[in-house]
């Protein structure tokens, strides 16, 4: 009996001092990239992905790290749906919409003119069939998405003259994010899909009349109120847009249950920062913009109501002929017109008197 007590201690003992128990596994460091589609100077968008690569190293206990990429560092701005795809990189940071041009659908993701706004578009996703239904679309793509950032309603952009009737729409090159184009051109504008770090060379230039970024904070970082004085509002085409974190599945599903979850924990984390941080620098940088001598203007209701009609009847034509846009936007118009019928009551009924006050 003490004998073999002896041999159990000493063979627990080599154990030891070999440094691991039996059941006690080092666990593997795990090292990705992150093609980001923005440049780093903006720190609320590019920053979202900062975020979350620092939560997942946080949760992990430094044993998973992403490492961020901005826009054209590994590939292009509007490459990185083929880089995830074919697993050139682990993941990236985007705006859905820029890859309409692939399938309509994508768009959706994002935003799509007089879609739905940055709650009732999280509220879908999370709580609606949202994340469902663009988890079977994106597996064609070798793709996992995740909900990560909004930036809420954006401006309707910037402008070398004030725009006062659907006249000036027409023949107005404007840089316009996605799938928004398709209708600008419907009412007589000409679209440019532009990345966000060559916009101002462009409009400086001349290449562009007019162009949208996101709101006060980012334009007024990227300057454009140097070249063109005129500030529209709201942007039609974007009034609650998501960013997505794409994920290759075949990265994904290599990862242990712990570290999937610290994926989907980091990106809702990124996407509350990041609207979080539009919603708090956007006014003061509104008041700086206007003490400079931006005029702000409200894009005229005929514009806005040719903008809607045509939009309304663009997705019925696509729902006649792309069975992946019929099948999530039935969906998402359902959700949308309950959403409206809600926030008419609550949210608008409290914000319009609020907004009346003087605080």
């Amino acid at each position: 009996m003490e004998r073999r007590k002896f041999l159990q201690h000493a063979g627990m003992a080599g154990i030891l001092a070999a440094g691991a128990a039996p059941a006690v596994h080092a666990q593997q460091a795990i090292r990705w990239r992150l093609a980001s589609s923005f440049p780093k100077a903006l720190d609320t968008i590019y920053g979202a992905a900062e975020v979350f690569s620092k939560k997942v190293k946080e949760m992990s206990g430094g044993k998973f790290e992403i490492s961020v990429h901005a826009g054209g560092e590994l590939m292009p701005p509007f490459g990185v749906v083929d880089g995830v795809q074919q697993g050139t990189v682990e993941c990236a940071h985007t705006a859905p919409y820029y890859f309409f041009g692939k399938d309509p659908t994508f768009a959706m993701d994002c935003a799509i003119p007089f879609g739905l706004n940055s709650r009732q578009m999280t509220a879908w996703m999370y709580e609606g069939n949202g994340l469902k239904l663009f988890r079977e679309f994106y597996a064609q793509y070798n793709i996992i998405n995740f909900p990560m950032g909004n930036t809420g309603a954006q401006m309707g952009g910037w402008y070398r003259k004030e725009i006062k009737s659907l006249a000036d729409i027409k023949g107005l090159k404007m840089r316009i994010g996605g799938f928004g184009g398709e209708i600008l051109k419907g009412i007589g504008g000409v679209p440019q899909n532009i990345p966000g770090g060559e916009i101002y060379q462009a409009l400086e230039k001349g290449t562009i009349d007019a162009t949208e970024w996101v709101g006060p904070y980012d334009d007024q970082k990227l300057g454009f109120y140097k070249v063109a004085k005129f500030y529209a509002y709201p942007a039609w085409w974007e009034g609650g847009p998501q960013l997505v974190l794409y994920v290759n599945s075949k990265a994904y599903e290599s990862l242990s249950a712990e570290n999937k979850a610290i994926i989907e924990c980091a990106a809702a984390i990124a996407h509350t920062d990041m609207q979080a941080k539009y919603d708090a620098k956007n006014p003061k940088a509104l008041k700086e913009l206007v003490a400079g001598g931006t005029k702000l203007f409200r894009l005229p209701k005929p514009v806005m109501d040719a903008a809607f009609q045509f939009a309304m009847q663009y997705y019925s034509d696509l729902s006649g002929k792309n069975p992946h846009w019929k099948k999530i936007y039935e969906d998402y118009a359902a959700f949308r017109k309950d959403q409206n019928l809600w926030f008419k009551f609550a949210e608008m009924g409290f914000d319009s008197y609020m907004q009346a006050q003087k605080l």
